[in-house]
């Protein structure tokens, strides 16, 4: 198994910092991946206007509690294509561990299907090469249009946030929404870290301190003072 799949969680994982993602304006990277019917699919090859990408995994209370949320906006924006790529674990425990072969990362990707995820989900190889390119967040979302560029992301989800850019990009105007990190209610981080077995939850709390500083304190400052810089949705790159 790669370090890329961790066995337990540890903060030191992801560069908190600074986001090594597509920026907007960017080509977003494109790969050919699997669904979870075996099913091969190009990450950019969608329908719609334009596609809307978010990282996840079983184990992720960001990604489980935004699930409603781009649900709505699923159902709101029929002209979109909404995927998600099935990604590491975020918090594996002995229910729900590292994935250790291409096959365990296709029954997790089976398992949330069943799950009632309505979205298209793409399924990453084991060693996360289009999760990494994507910046290897557990939950970050990216708009791109039919040209392959990035024209908003967030390093982590927030659905509000997502439903402004959108908003904007489908009246012609770039995509300037402000995302703040925002925790997921405490029973739905429980419950998704109970799901994952013995370890995810006990890894999770030695974290968080960590987690709290960099992303609800230092990043949400850095993202309120920021310039809003956004990106015509017709944009060439």
């Amino acid at each position: 198994m790669s370090d890329y799949n961790y066995t337990e969680f540890k903060t030191e994982a992801y560069d908190l910092d600074r986001f090594a993602g597509p920026m907007p304006g960017d080509k977003a990277p494109d790969f050919t991946l699997q669904t979870a019917d075996w099913i091969d699919q190009r990450l950019l090859d969608f329908e719609g206007d334009f596609l809307v990408l978010e990282m996840g995994s079983l184990t992720c209370p960001l990604f489980q509690g935004r699930r409603e949320g781009m649900a709505r906006l699923r159902a709101q924006y029929a002209n979109c294509d909404f995927r998600v790529l099935y990604v590491r674990e975020a918090h594996p425990g002995a229910k729900i561990p590292a994935h250790t072969s291409q096959q365990d990362k296709t029954d997790c990707a089976i398992a949330l299907r069943e799950d009632a995820e309505g979205r298209l989900i793409l399924i990453d190889d084991e060693n996360g090469t289009a999760h990494q390119a994507f910046g290897g967040y557990p939950n970050s979302v990216f708009i791109i249009n039919q040209k392959g560029c990035v024209l908003w992301f967030t390093d982590w989800n927030n659905p509000k946030a997502v439903e402004r850019a959108l908003a904007q990009i489908s009246v012609g105007q770039p995509a300037v929404a402000k995302a703040l990190f925002k925790p997921v209610p405490p029973w739905v981080a429980l419950r998704t870290l109970f799901r994952g077995g013995k370890g995810a939850t006990s890894d999770f709390f030695r974290g968080l301190p960590t987690l709290i500083w960099k992303n609800l304190i230092k990043r949400n400052w850095r993202i309120l003072r920021g310039q809003d810089v956004g990106i015509a949705p017709d944009h060439s790159c």
